[in-house]
């Protein structure tokens, strides 16, 4: 596992890097709204969705420099989701990767446009990419409007199960598309950035929503037997809000189970390729025993 963690520290120096490019420390526009971007952007964490473009993309022959700019778009969507995630309306949250979340520290209403503008931004940044052909933009910027789309119904959906007792295909429809949506799209990238052809990118995709749900389920297990200092996050939270999750819905050593299965099925899914998925394994492999 060591060298998967030198892969997820080289993506977040390639990555830091665009962001810092695309989203300098001065520039136009007003500061406070620009800091608070930054602070949620450079907040830490592994970088997971962005390490996914690149697995996936180098996987099937794709260079660095034509991935780049999609991962940094990829965590630009997933940043503005949990600056929203994290707000009072919401899920109510004052710890963000063990830092004050971005409301906390710059106030409700310049933590929305925060939010607001790393959305937009993560557009703009695909179609302005040109290092890649137009018709791979509009496949990238497709995918990724469906994805965030799909996020936000599954937060709707997240909100209106609070306190409900939902049975495993419900929480599995909440997730598949809050947690999975942006997952998946992320593999997808990938793979369409590396000309990847059809059959190729039906099995990436199998493998991508099913570790997508697989992510979701270890996350769901960690907010249950881990504390808030393991986590940078508060811990037992999704228990205190009557969140629907899967140990609420099914129990943990079900839970447990399904992780497992997931796996497999990722596993199975990408082994149908004859390419070297190796690096694709230890992805997987790694959700399925992490400990934060």
């Amino acid at each position: 596992m060591n060298d998967l963690k030198d892969f997820f520290n080289e993506v977040s120096g390639l990555l830091n890097a665009e962001l810092n490019w695309l989203i300098p420390d001065a520039g136009l526009g007003p500061k406070n709204l620009r800091d608070a971007m930054r602070w949620s952007l450079f907040g830490g964490g592994k970088h997971f969705r962005p390490a996914l473009v690149f697995a996936v993309g180098r996987t099937f022959g794709a260079a660095d420099e034509m991935l780049v700019r999609t991962a940094a778009s990829v965590e630009m969507i997933h940043t503005y989701s949990l600056i929203h995630d994290d707000l009072p309306s919401m899920d109510d949250d004052d710890l963000r990767r063990g830092r004050e979340t971005c409301h906390k520290r710059f106030g409700e209403a310049t933590a929305i446009l925060a939010g607001d503008a790393l959305q937009a931004l993560s557009f703009q940044a695909i179609a302005e990419d040109d290092r890649l052909p137009d018709q791979v933009r509009i496949s990238l910027l497709n995918g990724l409007s469906r994805a965030a789309a799909r996020m936000v119904v599954g937060q709707q959906l997240d909100l209106e199960g609070e306190g409900r007792d939902l049975t495993l295909e419900d929480v599995q429809n909440i997730h598949v598309n809050k947690t999975g949506a942006l997952i998946a799209f992320s593999a997808t990238a990938g793979a369409i950035i590396a000309g990847a052809d059809a059959k190729t990118l039906k099995d990436v995709t199998e493998f991508a929503s099913k570790i997508g749900l697989l992510f979701q389920v270890t996350d769901d297990l960690l907010d249950v037997t881990k504390t808030t200092e393991q986590l940078g996050k508060t811990a037992g939270k999704d228990i205190v809000s009557a969140k629907a999750t899967f140990p609420s819905s099914i129990g943990i050593t079900a839970t447990k189970e399904f992780a497992e299965r997931m796996y497999n099925e990722a596993i199975s899914a990408i082994d149908r390729s004859p390419a070297n998925t190796s690096r694709l394994r230890e992805i997987a492999r790694f959700l399925l025993d992490r400990e934060s």
